[in-house]
């Protein structure tokens, strides 16, 4: 091999020719006793190691040095960086996988070795095409979570829907949160979430991570062999909302064969925006959601933060001690929390739901409006506000 290129450039090299297949990368590693000896190792020899890969041993030259050389000069002036899996502060967590990438690509402002194996990671995913029902119970489950003694990681892959809602409600409640991009660490997809990436690769504790080489489009493999990936770095998996087919389906099976936690919320049984996360439980391939605290308890995060219900009784009689009966009072609660559990609800759905006129539902609204516990949109649909 001519001139001298150091391991971690050798093994960015390899990530770039193996990469879709990181195991065998991984295992010509071991026989040759480097990545840079792969480098040295005859043509026919490295040929006959490979079998049914070895069209792939054209690729190992100085041409795929070179390449790397001209990455990792690339990458470095963008601000990002290329952690190889020798390199000290690579995920220990995803080396318990069989198939760990030969490296990652990052961006963030913090060191890898306070983005991995600091403090649990939890993967949150689910449909792109999230419902109401979906948005809210990901914003509770990621909120309750925050509330919790240990306070772990938040992962997704950046996507529309729950990913997105996922990665801002972290943000929103403090929680760091690492996006698992399906293309190079040079461009953002969906282009509509470069704000939200931007602010991630800022924001402590967070980071933008793949291990794609840079000019990766975003094919529909990358974005299934992706999720080994956010399945990896955490110890457990939740799915929000998926349909019989789905990425985040995808992301359970990886998760079950890394020996990790599932867990999955239920919906209705005609519901086909949850028929996969129903079909998980049913097939004991994921755990029921029963309700957030006992997820953050199953998780080992212990939750702390008293019960939302209790959060809003402390908020009403706070702003309605004086002026107000407690019997209006609990009339207020009450309204609150269907609320809370039906957000985007309106009034007249508050009515049909509770029995009570119109006018009292209506009245009590705007009472809590106007002492800031709860807003309504255009449509008048209500929610808490946080």
């Amino acid at each position: 091999m001519e001139g001298f290129f150091d391991e971690r450039t050798c093994l960015c090299a390899l990530n770039r020719i193996f990469g879709y297949s990181p195991r065998t990368g991984r295992e010509l590693c071991t026989a040759a006793g480097s990545a840079r000896a792969v480098f040295s190792i005859p043509k026919e020899e490295l040929v006959r190691m490979l079998g049914e890969e070895a069209s792939l041993a054209e690729k190992v030259g100085p041409a795929a040095l070179e390449a790397a050389v001209r990455e990792l000069e690339g990458i470095a002036r963008k601000g990002g960086r290329f952690l190889s899996i020798e390199d000290e502060g690579y995920p220990e967590i995803l080396l318990e996988c069989p198939d760990p990438p030969l490296g990652l690509y990052l961006r963030s402002e913090s060191p890898p070795g306070l983005l991995f194996d600091f403090r649990p990671a939890v993967a949150v995913v689910g449909t792109r095409k999230v419902t109401p029902y979906g948005d809210a119970w990901c914003r509770r489950i990621v909120e309750t979570l925050a509330s919790a003694a240990v306070k772990p990681v938040i992962v997704s892959g950046l996507a529309f829907g729950t990913d997105r809602i996922a990665h801002e409600t972290a943000l929103q409640c403090g929680l760091p949160t690492i996006g698992v991009m399906a293309t190079g660490i040079d461009d953002i997809y969906p282009w509509q979430h470069r704000p939200l990436a931007e602010r991630m690769s800022r924001e402590e504790g967070c980071a933008l991570l793949t291990d794609y080489p840079t000019g990766t489009a975003p094919v529909a493999l990358n974005f299934m062999r992706r999720n080994r990936i956010i399945a990896g770095l955490a110890r457990a998996t939740v799915v929000i909302e998926s349909g019989v087919k789905g990425g985040s389906l995808i992301t359970a099976r990886y998760a079950n064969e890394y020996s990790r936690d599932v867990f999955a919320l239920p919906g209705r049984l005609d519901d086909p925006f949850s028929a996969g996360c129903n079909n998980l439980i049913m097939n004991r391939m994921a755990d029921i959601i029963a309700d957030p605290d006992s997820l953050a308890e199953r998780l080992g995060l212990t939750p702390v933060r008293p019960r939302r219900e209790l959060l809003l009784k402390e908020r009403i009689e706070d702003r309605f001690s004086t002026g107000c009966t407690p019997e209006e009072r609990r009339f207020l609660l009450e309204i609150a929390g269907k609320i809370d559990a039906n957000r985007g609800i309106t009034a007249e759905g508050l009515a049909a739901l509770t029995g009570r006129p119109y006018p009292e539902i209506a009245g009590a609204v705007t009472r809590l409006s106007a002492e800031g516990i709860v807003a309504t949109d255009l449509l008048q649909r209500c929610s808490i506000v946080k």
